[in-house]
């Protein structure tokens, strides 16, 4: 008999649902595993890291069966964040046991659709040997490179932060006339052209703050749209901790034009842009590209 048994396993992944559902559907990985593993209490066996992958046990476990989840098209990845969709909510209220096992049939009904055969989980003798799959690698190494690169970003202060995003925005093709020294007080943090006296629409008007644990809110959403006084004037608000619903639909309904962007947007946009970046404004956030064996879609 496996040490971790089968209603374990399911328990592991519909508390990560059910944290999913209590965070407005949507979490980075990181964060997921971080509260899946202080809401559980794990034993000495299952905090274990495997000998063969290094792997602390239950995440290794974790990430191997929510591949399941992905599947039955309950949970979406993305980068590094998880999604969860009204279907995924809807099996969160089931058991442990009842939610393993309907995620093992819905496993299998993916597996049988596949014209490659992969490992199917049900084939697993013991479920603490988690074979390695393309896969697999790809979203540990993705979620672990995605972490790193947040991290970095966390430790930035907020002036350093806005270097950041002034980097981003020249590596997007816009002049950066304007970047609020330190010191100074609310109102515009950088000001973004297309041309270098800003006399050719849009010119970005943008607010930078540096609380990775604290999301905009929508009266802070407002206050950037009355700093919108010009025709062709358009709003960037940047923001590490997200934004609350409220400011994000605010964004939307405003009368003026206003953009967001969280962390996982920076991230993005950093990325696609990087190689149209100075040498400067790179070693602001530097990053280097590996290459990994496609998994199976």
């Amino acid at each position: 008999m496996p040490q971790i048994p089968y209603e374990r396993v399911g328990e592991y992944v519909r508390t990560a649902l059910q944290i999913l559902v209590e965070n407005e559907d949507s979490l980075p990985s990181r964060e997921v595993v971080q509260k899946v593993g202080q809401r559980l209490k794990l034993n000495e066996y299952e905090l274990e890291r495997n000998e063969k992958s290094g792997y602390v046990r239950w995440e290794s476990i974790l990430h191997f069966y929510s591949i399941s989840a992905v599947k039955a098209g309950w949970v979406i990845k993305n980068k590094g964040i998880w999604y969860i969709t009204p279907e995924g909510k809807s099996v969160s209220v089931l058991s442990n046991k009842e939610y393993f096992d309907l995620s093992e049939a819905k496993y299998k009904e993916w597996y049988n659709n596949q014209r490659q055969k992969e490992t199917n989980t049900e084939q697993l003798e013991d479920i603490e040997e988690i074979p390695s799959s393309p896969e697999l690698t790809f979203e540990k190494a993705s979620d672990d490179a995605n972490s790193e690169i947040e991290e970095f970003i966390r430790r930035r202060g907020p002036y350093e932060f806005q270097d950041l995003v002034a980097a981003l925005l020249r590596g997007m093709g816009y002049h950066t006339p304007f970047i609020a020294p330190k010191g100074r007080d609310g109102g515009i943090d950088i000001q973004a052209y297309r041309d270098p006296l800003g006399t050719v629409a849009p010119r970005i008007i943008t607010q930078v703050k540096q609380r990775p644990d604290t999301k905009v809110s929508v009266q802070e959403m407002r206050e950037l749209a009355g700093l919108l006084r010009r025709e062709g004037d358009i709003g960037l608000f940047v923001s590490t901790g997200g934004f609350t619903n409220e400011a994000a639909s605010e964004s939307k309904s405003s009368s003026r034009h206003i953009e967001i962007m969280d962390m996982k947007r920076f991230i993005d946009l950093w990325k696609a842009h990087y190689s149209d970046m100075s040498e400067e404004d790179k070693s602001l956030l530097p990053l280097r590209e590996i290459m990994f064996l496609a998994p199976n879609s």
